[in-house]
């Protein structure tokens, strides 16, 4: 009697822990779709769009801007904030309800401390909200006008390039540190290798300058030069005038 009454506890306790686990694994795999959804837009926007926006004029902006552009941010700025919300909900249910450790030794590298995973958790997390902030609070809030403003549906401002200029520089400045920011989460699972914090701000240093380099050139040097051998042949130069006459000659003296 006693076996089983054990035996059913502990069967309970194995079901709660399925349960935990497949929680986890869908805020898991929401946190991934979102944030391919975000950051897949982030480099449209700077990879891509950006270059090719620059060969529109007035008329084609009109209709290329709102619809293309309107549209993307959309999905952008929702796969920004639910990217924000489900790693979040992660990592707090995680601590408080899958399991009672509630940050205890989190960024802890002593003896049972779980510093080397989850310090390149908070490397990449805090990048992640600085680019969540610069979505919401920066580059949406001038987008509404500058789309807006383009299609038609507003008057200009005043300060329209001073709009577009901190828009494209926040959405530049995400590209950049989108680098070190996937490298920070993969590296919670695949790289917890420092053995104190020492090492570990090394480790940050290192792929913080690495990655926000290799996002400057992607974005200043390679994105503008890729991908052109599609694009139509530059017009002939326009035939120089035929030369003009030479002056008759003066008339003759008598």
């Amino acid at each position: 009697m006693v076996a089983e009454l054990f035996a059913q506890v502990d069967a309970g306790n194995q079901g709660s822990g399925t349960a935990h686990l497949v929680v986890l694994q869908v805020l898991r795999w929401a946190h991934f779709f979102f944030g391919i959804a975000w950051i897949g837009h982030l480099y449209y926007f700077n990879f891509v769009q950006g270059h090719a926006e620059k060969a529109l004029d007035g008329p084609m902006k009109k209709i290329v801007v709102p619809n293309f552009r309107g549209r993307a941010i959309w999905w952008f700025r929702w796969g920004a904030m639910l990217t924000f919300l489900t790693g979040l909900a992660y990592i707090l249910y995680q601590e408080f309800i899958a399991t009672d450790h509630h940050f205890d030794g989190w960024l802890s590298f002593g003896p049972g401390g779980s510093g080397p995973s989850n310090s390149w958790i908070l490397f990449g997390a805090t990048l992640g909200t600085i680019m969540w902030f610069n979505v919401w609070f920066v580059i949406w809030p001038r987008q509404q006008v500058i789309i807006a403003s383009v299609g038609g549906k507003r008057e200009k401002p005043a300060d329209f390039d001073a709009l577009v200029a901190m828009a494209g520089k926040a959405s530049r400045i995400n590209t950049y540190l989108s680098i070190p920011m996937l490298f920070g989460m993969g590296g919670r699972s695949h790289l917890p290798v420092a053995k104190n914090w020492g090492e570990q701000l090394g480790w940050w240093a290192g792929i913080l300058i690495v990655g926000i380099g290799i996002g400057f050139h992607l974005v200043n040097k390679a994105a503008g030069k890729v991908g052109k051998e599609f694009l139509p042949d530059a017009p002939p130069p326009a035939a120089a005038p035929p030369p003009a006459a030479p002056p008759p000659a003066p008339p003759a003296a008598k």
